[in-house]
């Protein structure tokens, strides 16, 4: 009973997070997310404002999980150890991205912070669940499962990385911070670069999974458009934003070529 409770609470809250995005994006009459709380998440309302393509990432993201949500209602899945781990800490970041998405459609930009603070933390606990259920699993994953478990969580979690250091900066410029002084483009630089270092500890972290690399490098490139194209244009915030995604990608590859050298080397000793 327990199990079938946690597949209808992953697939209803599927259902919730991807009706909130038909309303963030406003097919369903509601006002699109770069638009709402006076723009305060436009491509040009701060310096570490991704442009506007950089949201279809969302799309793939959404495709997952939702596919996710399908997949686990299989029945082969109902007692998996894996599942119920991953399970209800899913759910969590989808209601979480629901209610963000509801939070900026009020223009509650302070209460958008908090959740999407929040989804961040959750999204980190679950790909650390994600990594030690792979690692500890006595079952093989397959295909399947890592594209819909592993990477998911992955792009969800590196795209999360940089929308929460946009929808943060947002907040604090319009609380009216003036960053102690200093110029907004070097907060610029800054946080851009923040952004990168967390990337490449994740890549350390995670061995090299390529997933979360690739959504936040993807992020950050968008920054860097935004800042040579848009009306808010920032050289050394596009320079450092470049540099990072490239710093994630590279340090990212590395890490999983040298993990996979290690594993070989080992798998090749005589046994004793």
């Amino acid at each position: 009973m327990r199990d079938i409770v946690r597949h209808v609470v992953v697939a209803v809250s599927a259902v919730i997070a991807v009706v909130g995005s038909f309303i963030g994006s406003g097919a369903a009459g509601g006002t699109p997310i770069a638009e709402a709380a006076g723009g305060a998440l436009g491509a040009d309302a701060t310096l570490i404002a991704p442009a506007g393509p950089a949201f279809s990432i969302w799309s793939v993201i959404y495709v997952g999980l939702v596919a996710y949500a399908v997949w686990q209602l299989l029945p082969a899945q109902r007692t998996d150890a894996r599942q119920r781990t991953l399970g209800y800490p899913i759910a969590a970041t989808l209601i979480l991205n629901a209610a963000w998405i509801l939070s900026i459609q009020a223009g509650l930009l302070p209460l958008s912070a908090i959740i999407i603070v929040l989804l961040l933390l959750s999204l980190v606990y679950a790909f650390a669940l994600a990594l030690n259920t792979r690692a500890t699993g006595a079952r093989r994953q397959g295909i399947v499962e890592t594209l819909l478990v592993d990477a998911t969580i992955g792009l969800y979690l590196g795209w999360v990385s940089i929308a929460t250091a946009a929808n943060l900066t947002s907040f604090l410029q319009t609380a009216g911070f003036r960053g102690f002084g200093w110029s907004a483009t070097l907060w610029g630089v800054l946080v851009v670069g923040v952004a990168g270092l967390i990337g490449v500890l994740v890549a350390f972290w995670s061995k090299g999974r390529f997933a979360p690399a690739a959504s936040l490098a993807w992020g950050l490139v968008w920054v860097a458009v935004s800042r040579i194209t848009g009306s808010l244009d920032s050289g050394p915030v596009a320079a450092t934003a470049v540099i990072a995604a490239t710093a994630v990608v590279l340090v990212t590859l590395v890490v999983r070529a040298t993990g996979a050298a290690h594993t070989e080397a080992l798998r090749s000793q005589p046994k004793q």
